[in-house]
């Protein structure tokens, strides 16, 4: 369990933003291939895994990549101004330690991500939004041009994973989606023997158009699809919603997706045969790669089941450890379930 764990560890501290996939998709590609029959890259980057088996050909789609920053412009002076690649909050930005990334995402060099001097005279009722920050790395313009940094260049803020209090909870950057990524790993060792039909499917540029599940849905052509995914806890709400510690959730709704029924059902019905405790998800916000998935060919029906976190887009999201193994646990006896006929 120690080694799964530095797993999740190593899948969460690689630096891996949308169109710069390449270093989690190498680890991960180290790690699965011991657990399927057949792997390949895609000409879109998605990292396609099957396993070989009998039945109904099967989809589950995780996204390698992360949300992080985009060089827009350069001062004389070495500031750089920044575009968001995916949803973020830019004032949870400031201040924060910054990596910038060659074209194998490499570490170039470091920075710090910082605003404007606020004085006394700014207005109080205004939020510093993304045109406001700036990654400053120390050097001028002409001294970043040597070092290979220009317009187009990415960066990601750098919060290495950690447990916190206990080893119950786990805190660190790009955890949307290297969660999705270890339990699709952590459920190919499990199933390498149950001789299904299984594509596991570690996905690209999730985070700004859920482009790679279109690509790979559209090649594979499953019977039926899931996305694992994280979603962010409204455990401050009232009444809560879903909350860390109370297992997976399965979306029922989201931004751009009614699930497919039939799959949820028969989720819903695996979870309560074996006690796996779960949460359904209704949220007028956010999606997956499932809505995708399902639009893929003539249609295919697809759920999400994920994990909830706090904190979501940011360098400091927290994943209850209970959560991902009872994700783990109910997509494992739902594999191991028969035929799902989903129209």
């Amino acid at each position: 369990m120690e080694d799964d764990i530095e797993v999740l560890k190593d899948l969460i501290n690689i630096f891996g933003p949308s169109g710069k996939e390449q270093r989690v998709r190498e680890y991960i590609q180290k790690v699965m291939k011991k657990y399927v029959d057949e792997l390949h890259v895609d000409k879109f980057g998605n990292l396609i895994c099957h396993q070989k088996g009998k039945g109904e050909k099967i989809m589950l789609a995780a996204h390698m990549d992360e949300i992080g920053l985009m060089i827009k412009a350069i001062r004389d002076d070495g500031r750089m101004k920044v575009a968001m690649i995916g949803g973020l909050e830019p004032v949870t930005l400031i201040g924060q330690s910054v990596s910038l990334l060659g074209h194998q995402c490499e570490v170039i060099c470091e920075g710090v991500l910082t605003t404007e001097e606020i004085h006394e005279d700014f207005p109080p009722e205004k939020i510093p939004d993304i045109d406001d920050l700036y990654i400053d790395a120390g050097v001028n313009a002409k001294e970043l041009q040597k070092l290979g940094i220009h317009v187009g260049t990415s960066a990601v803020a750098k919060h290495s994973a950690k447990f916190l209090g206990s080893k119950e909870y786990l805190s660190g950057k790009g955890l949307d989606d290297r969660i999705g990524c270890y339990v699709l790993i952590q459920l190919a060792k499990k199933t390498k023997n149950l001789k299904k039909n299984i594509y596991y499917v570690f996905t690209v540029q999730e985070e700004i158009g859920l482009y790679g599940a279109q690509t790979s849905a559209g090649t594979i052509d499953p019977d039926w699809g899931i996305a694992i995914d994280v979603t962010n806890t409204l455990d401050a709400m009232v009444p809560k919603s879903y909350e860390l510690g109370k297992g997976p959730c399965i979306t029922a709704m989201d931004s751009d997706m009614i699930a497919s029924s039939c799959l949820n059902n028969n989720l819903i019905a695996i979870a309560k045969k074996k006690n796996i405790p779960f949460q359904m998800k209704v949220e007028e916000g956010g999606t997956t790669d499932a809505t995708r998935i399902r639009l893929a060919k003539g249609g295919i029906p697809a759920t999400t089941v994920g994990v909830a976190i706090r904190n979501l887009h940011s360098t400091i999201s927290i994943a209850h450890m209970k959560d991902i193994e009872s994700c783990i646990t109910l997509l494992h006896e739902f594999l191991k379930d028969g035929e799902k006929v989903c129209v």
